[in-house]
């Protein structure tokens, strides 16, 4: 057994309020009224420090100990802010870690945001023999690769095109094939591949999978819960910083899944627990209840099921929609829903003023087949702005007692499970004449 990746009390901590965004004078006038306990010389009067948490510190990473071997496909999951972003940049040597030790054997290509390593001014081509030469191999060697790489990413026609005229997705499709394609010992994937669209996103994991056959590492990072389960082995699951699981996928995904959510079908957002970002949209509490309107984190699938998510506007807001997105535990996606997507219901709130609200929907009764289901929300303004997602805010049950083919102890396949209406005609005997 060989371990390409050995992590050892890895801990990373971020100071908030760090001095930035001026020239060095002013830096240097900031950090002198901070020491003199005077206010920020360089803010305008009247305007005070708002959010400044000068001195407050965060561990991004707290005591992280594992191990991976040559061959293995890894996953890392977490919710966000679990410091699964922290972990890969430490191992891609982008940022260095506070205290810890990481041993890594062999050469590592990283693809953890939109063109990573990449030179805006210079061409695809150049920033392919760039990042090649950023992993030590000849120009023979990437040579050999590089009509591959190009037919992989499919920008043959922009590739003499400086990257910076390159659309995301054009980025991306370049940066992955690159990653992938020059033979690195170890690969690491961020969600970055979220950009491209579907069928470059299985052309991805399928090169993955050929680069895990090959022997090589790869570390997977994805909110897709299908695509780990279809890519990986081996889990870990991150949370607040640490590792509170590494086991085999099926069990991580079901212990991501199904842990950290509210118990009784209700969640409530603590003001921590919203970004800035999201304003002047702020999330209030997601209720789940059953056809007797009792607030339950187990209905049955023969009855309909209500969800409301109440929420605040601080300010006007022009072109909400709120949504709701529905996963088995297994992350396959069962349904995505908005509260404007009735044309009708658009017009009349196409323009939402400041206050209080709550959008309700119904799940009708005989749709869901039994088992455990996750439930996101989301509110954003289409190709505008998103303000504000949780694709896990709670999970529930669906018990199936009751429903069509009950009578069977057979597990029904399926994400659904209508009562659909049969009909069985006697056509009698037939007789040949």
């Amino acid at each position: 057994m060989t371990i390409t990746i050995r992590i050892e009390g890895l801990s990373k901590e971020y100071r908030l309020g760090q001095i930035s965004g001026g020239t060095l004078r002013e830096d240097l006038n900031r950090w002198w009224a901070r020491a003199r306990g005077r206010p920020d010389p360089t803010l305008k009067i009247g305007q005070e420090n708002h959010g400044n948490r000068q001195g407050e510190r965060i561990w991004a990473l707290r005591d992280i100990t594992f191990e991976v071997e040559q061959g293995k496909v890894l996953g890392i999951i977490g919710r966000n802010g679990a410091g699964k972003s922290t972990l890969l940049k430490i191992l891609s040597r982008i940022t260095a870690p506070t205290s810890g030790e990481v041993k890594i054997k062999g050469r590592v290509a990283s693809l953890l945001e939109v063109g990573t390593g990449f030179h805006p001014e210079l061409t695809g081509r150049e920033n392919i023999y760039l990042n090649g030469a950023i992993l030590g191999m000849s120009q023979r060697e990437i040579d050999q690769k590089f009509d591959e790489i190009v037919g992989f990413s499919e920008v043959q026609q922009f590739i003499d095109t400086p990257v910076k005229r390159y659309s995301s997705g054009m980025y991306v499709r370049l940066a992955f094939a690159v990653a992938a394609h020059l033979e690195p010992e170890i690969l690491v994937v961020d969600e970055v591949l979220a950009v491209g669209d579907a069928e470059f996103q299985r052309k991805c994991l399928g090169k993955m999978s050929d680069v895990a056959r090959s022997g090589r590492t790869v570390l997977f990072v994805s909110h897709n819960m299908s695509a780990v389960a279809r890519l990986t082995e081996e889990t870990i699951v991150l949370n607040e910083g640490r590792l509170v699981l590494y086991d085999q996928t099926p069990r991580a995904i079901d212990y991501y899944m199904s842990s950290g959510f509210a118990q009784l079908g209700e969640r409530r957002w603590q003001a921590g627990e919203i970004p800035a970002s999201a304003a002047p949209f702020r999330p209030l509490q997601l209720r789940l209840c059953n056809a007797r309107g009792q607030v339950s984190e187990s209905v049955r699938s023969t009855e309909p099921l209500l969800i409301e998510f109440h929420y605040r506007l601080d300010a006007p807001i022009t072109g909400l929609r709120v949504g709701l997105y529905l996963q088995t535990a297994r992350g396959e996606t069962v349904l995505t829903s908005f509260d404007t997507d009735d044309a009708a219901q658009f017009e009349t709130y196409r323009n939402r003023q400041a206050g209080e609200y709550v959008s309700r929907c119904e799940i009708p009764a005989d749709f869901l087949n039994e088992g455990r289901y996750v439930l996101g929300v989301n509110a954003s303004s289409y190709r505008v702005r998103r303000y504000f997602q949780d694709e896990q805010a709670l999970s529930f049950n669906v018990d199936a007692t009751g429903a069509p083919g009950s009578q069977w102890t057979e597990a029904r396949l399926g994400l659904v499970r209508p009562r659909l209406s049969w009909e069985i005609a006697n056509q009698g005997v037939r007789s040949d004449a």
